[in-house]
């Protein structure tokens, strides 16, 4: 799924945003990243995605190689991802149903494939009964579920969600963590950031990716 061998990122001011690291992710794990502001988790997601290219060392992606000379691959396996922005990119003004729906618009799939692969994700968050209610009408939490369903309806092998729980309170922001980890049934790997350790600790499988100024840990708990 994601194999990295002695990789490191640095930025042409110098920056060393990562240093050396080596890790691999199977499909259907379940990984946190956590660590304060500017300690290297935004890098490593843009690594993921594609956006930013190891220095030094090898790094795959759902297997390919994560390099300048290969973006071609790269934009085509990003259909295979589920992002979760920390911003909600939510259109005032259309319903769920349609949000959810313009997110899968670039997919090679019939119309009222989307519109069912659409149905489902939104009810598998828990927002079936509102289907054809404006987002703007909706909790912030809620929001979030139909940012969640808008990644999920693609039925991505890879999601991946950036700080979900910042700006809910604790009750919510594990109600959201659990169900992003529920995908992993499907043999979804789902990877989450998050600053707030003290909502994971009660998480005991998995991989978790302590970030500190660029250097990682890494623990893999079964």
């Amino acid at each position: 799924m994601i194999v990295a061998k002695k990789v490191g990122l640095s930025y042409p001011d110098g920056t060393e945003a990562l240093k050396t690291f080596d890790f691999h992710i199977e499909k259907g794990e379940l990984v946190f990243i956590t660590g304060p502001s500017g300690s290297g988790k935004t890098s490593l997601l843009k690594l993921i995605l594609g956006m930013e290219f190891p220095t030094h060392g090898s790094f795959e992606v759902l297997g390919e190689s994560i390099q300048s000379d290969n973006t071609e691959k790269i934009q085509m396996i990003r259909r295979s991802m589920g992002p979760v922005f920390q911003e909600f990119r939510l259109l005032e003004g259309r319903t769920v149903l349609e949000n959810v729906m313009l997110g899968m618009r670039f997919l090679d799939l019939p119309l009222h494939t989307i519109k069912n692969y659409a149905i489902q994700s939104i009810e598998r968050v828990g927002l079936g009964h509102k289907l054809k209610h404006t987002v703007d009408r909706l909790s912030w939490g809620e929001c979030q579920r139909v940012s969640i369903a808008r990644a999920v309806a693609r039925k991505p092998v890879l999601i991946i969600a950036d700080e979900p729980t910042g700006n809910l309170d604790k009750e919510n922001a594990i109600n959201i963590l659990e169900l992003l980890t529920s995908f992993t049934d499907t043999d979804t790997t789902v990877i989450i950031t998050t600053h707030a350790t003290h909502l994971i600790e009660d998480f005991h499988n998995g991989v978790f990716i302590k970030m500190n100024a660029g250097d990682m840990q890494i623990e893999r708990r079964i």
